[in-house]
């Protein structure tokens, strides 16, 4: 059970590397084309942009994890 864990888990971090390059060729050059502070800006919106959703999935993980184990208990 653990090896096929691993096996998934070295699947999902080795198909995900693409995510985390600039798949746009427009992209990339509007944002390379930007000064030092336009970069910093536009990782500071990302950042941004990212924590609702991590939050709502974090909290909605929390949540069902809790029933689960109140459900469990009954």
């Amino acid at each position: 059970m653990k090896f096929r864990a691993a096996i998934l888990a070295a699947f999902l971090l080795l198909g995900g590397t693409p995510a985390f390059s600039q798949g746009c060729a427009m992209c990339y050059s509007t944002a390379k084309a930007t000064s030092k502070d336009g970069q910093r800006a536009i990782s500071k919106g990302v950042v941004v942009l990212l924590v609702p959703p991590l939050g709502f999935m974090t909290l909605g993980v929390w949540m069902a994890l809790r029933y689960g184990r109140k459900r469990d208990l009954e």
